[in-house]
């Protein structure tokens, strides 16, 4: 066999380049979630250990098949999880919210300035990420607690006359997850607005149209590519939450990645456990179904 014959037959240096995310997401996506998905179907089996049945055994010479479906009908059928999960959207959507309101002003204001002034801005924005997650979350510990910084300020300007119950309340978990998920927010937005053609604006005004006016139809419809991506890199995360809720939520705070650590590691019953995260791989399904359309539909527009 000659070397040209040899080339045809190898694959080439494009489909090599495109095997790699494909190889990566099968090895640490595909292959973990087919794992979880089988455990959820087995039964919980403490004599085990794992603690949990095989789903496909060998038994005279027959191979038997047994999925368990209990764990599926129990996750809607038992109120505690209806709730967590409701509980865990809510939560997540109202951060949401939260950080758009707050993350929307940030990242206009960050378009307009100077392009020096925007890296340090950005730099501002992005900077408190380097830091740990964990340190994050534990330094609002500090602020929100009953002596903790935030009190002292009011009380010392007499806002308040006795310190506010914000730590360990629904309070404290909203305030944790949207500024640890701000920068998610701000990055899409920016990235959007600093795009958008002035000239249009300035058309608008030479119309007669109020500042107010031109933002609502122009500047805000623009940037829809940027909200819809920017929720969705709030929300998306914001579902699953754990650490933020279990450390600054307290005990009322209830949201399905607690449940779902609770049933691994204090009930340990894995196969349960395991159709929680099955379950909410599958809500979770539409909003990443749409940010990745809409993600096409924004290169598919560079590109004409």
């Amino acid at each position: 066999m000659n070397i040209a014959k040899l080339k045809k037959l190898l694959p080439g240096p494009r489909w090599g380049v495109i095997a790699v995310p494909y190889l990566w997401m099968l090895v640490f996506f595909a292959v973990p979630f087919l794992i979880v998905l089988r455990i959820s179907f087995s039964m919980r089996d403490q004599g085990r250990s794992p603690p949990y049945s095989p789903v496909v055994e060998y038994i005279e010479n027959a191979v038997t098949l047994k999925l368990n479906l209990s764990h599926y009908i129990t996750l809607i059928t038992d109120s505690l999880y209806v709730q967590a999960y409701a509980s865990s959207i809510w939560i997540a959507a109202v951060s949401t919210l939260l950080a758009l309101l707050i993350g929307y002003p940030i990242a206009y204001v960050i378009s307009r300035m100077s392009p020096s002034a925007r890296n340090v801005a950005m730099m501002l924005v992005v900077l408190p990420s380097w830091t740990s997650f964990l340190i994050r979350v534990y330094a609002w510990i500090g602020i929100l607690k009953n002596n903790g910084l935030l009190n002292n300020l009011l009380i010392k300007l007499h806002i308040i006359d006795e310190p506010l119950k914000i730590l360990y309340t629904p309070i404290a978990a909203y305030i944790g997850i949207v500024y640890c998920y701000l920068p998610f927010m701000i990055l899409p937005l920016y990235t959007n607005l600093i795009k958008h053609d002035n000239r249009l604006l300035e058309a608008a005004y030479d119309l007669g149209a109020k500042p107010w006016q031109a933002f609502m139809k122009i500047t805000l419809p623009l940037s829809r590519a940027g909200i819809i991506a920017g929720c969705m890199l709030v929300m998306i995360p914001a579902v699953g939450e754990y650490v933020i809720p279990e450390m600054l939520g307290g005990p009322d705070t209830l949201m399905i990645g607690r449940q779902l650590v609770n049933d691994f590691f204090t009930a340990t019953d894995w196969p349960r456990a395991s159709a929680v995260a099955v379950t909410m791989l599958l809500l979770l399904l539409v909003p990443i179904l749409i940010f990745n359309r809409v993600q096409q539909r924004e290169i598919e527009g560079r590109l004409t």
